[in-house]
């Protein structure tokens, strides 16, 4: 389990309203956390999706579920496409998305946060629907060593 939406952080409005399909890039990104076996722990990706195009715009592996990795993550995606203010940025209610630190982040580049609601994975359908891809296509037959070797495989 990655998402821990248990916790006091704010929780931002369900804007996105499962209205997956948008008419340019940069519009709205959502974002999400699966876990991967490397070697013998447990790793953490984050990735932000461009509905427009539904391609990878940024991701972060980490062994850790701290904010950081989506921090980092989101400042991958920026880099690479930066978008304009207004951008929606959608997720699950999960800790990491609630934190004073990402929600800063989403603020100082000018972007609008929305969340699904509790325990609803449909509300986020896109990311969930890749990871599923990604984890019965390419991972399933394959073993990391180490971080190194999975983001070479990955990315």
């Amino acid at each position: 389990m990655t998402t821990d939406s248990k916790h006091a952080d704010q929780i931002a409005p369900k804007l996105l309203n499962r209205e997956f399909t948008v008419s340019a890039p940069n519009t709205a990104w959502v974002t999400d956390i699966t876990y991967l076996k490397v070697g013998r722990k447990r790793h953490y990706l984050t990735v932000f999706i461009d509905l427009f195009s539904r391609i990878i715009v940024g991701w972060d592996l980490s062994d850790s579920l701290e904010r950081h990795s989506a921090i980092r993550a989101f400042h991958k995606a920026l880099a690479r496409r930066k978008p304009s203010p207004g951008l929606l940025v959608y997720s699950d209610r999960g800790i990491q998305f609630a934190s004073y630190d990402f929600r800063a982040e989403l603020k100082r580049h000018g972007c609008v946060q929305s969340m699904s609601r509790k325990g609803n994975c449909w509300d986020n359908a896109v990311a969930e629907s890749f990871f599923h891809t990604l984890k019965t296509q390419f991972i399933l037959h394959r073993r990391f060593s180490g971080r190194l070797e999975a983001e070479l495989a990955l990315f």
